[in-house]
């Protein structure tokens, strides 16, 4: 079992700016609701090219981030052929190992996976994605004195490992989804976006 993937991560949730998740502290109002997207741009699983795809999961956070026990819906795009949706969620669902199995660590249910299209696009930092006709989310980062992108490192909680974080703000965020309950529609939130690689 071996996998290999790189490409962009746009993650966006309810708690304010900035996240106190990725710190490792309790969450915004107690909770945290999320959605997790990484586009992949080159990739294999166990030999299956799955480059130009997206994995995406809705996440009900119900405490502090790492104590686990999140409630998801994930999210495999439509694009994909029945081996390479297999793949993707063989690696992001965790069952292969790695660094995809520590995040999915954290999963105490999978209330749903779905098959939806989903459509990322990031330029010079700015990003957006919508997932399915239920979610959607538009973002762009912060600048530092220097004009160089605000980023986090070494930080208790990451969903790319290895990878610095650039500290983003969403200026739209919505998602309505009837497993989860979720009916959010936010404005100024809490966003992330970043490179990945994954590898085992």
């Amino acid at each position: 079992m071996s996998y290999e993937l790189s490409g962009d991560l746009l993650e966006v949730c309810t708690c304010k700016i900035l996240c106190p998740c990725w710190v490792g502290e309790d969450p915004d109002g107690g909770y945290c609701h999320s959605l997790n997207a990484w586009h992949v741009k080159r990739g294999q699983v166990d030999g299956v090219d799955v480059s130009g795809l997206t994995f995406a999961t809705l996440c009900d956070i119900p405490g502090n981030v790492l104590k686990g026990n999140w409630r998801i819906v994930a999210f495999v795009d439509d694009q994909s052929t029945k081996e390479q949706e297999a793949a993707l969620k063989n690696v992001f669902l965790g069952k292969l190992g790695g660094p995809c199995a520590d995040l999915a660590s954290l999963y105490g249910e999978i209330a749903a996976v779905e098959r939806v299209p989903i459509k990322v696009d990031v330029t010079k930092g700015k990003g957006r994605i919508t997932v399915g006709s239920g979610i959607e989310a538009e973002m762009g980062p912060y600048q530092g004195a220097t004009g160089h992108v605000t980023t986090l490192r070494d930080t208790a909680f990451s969903t790319i490992p290895g990878s610095p974080a650039y500290v983003s703000k969403a200026s739209r965020y919505r998602a309505s989804n009837p497993t989860l309950g979720f009916d959010i529609d936010l404005q100024g939130h809490n966003a992330i976006q970043g490179d990945f690689h994954f590898k085992l």
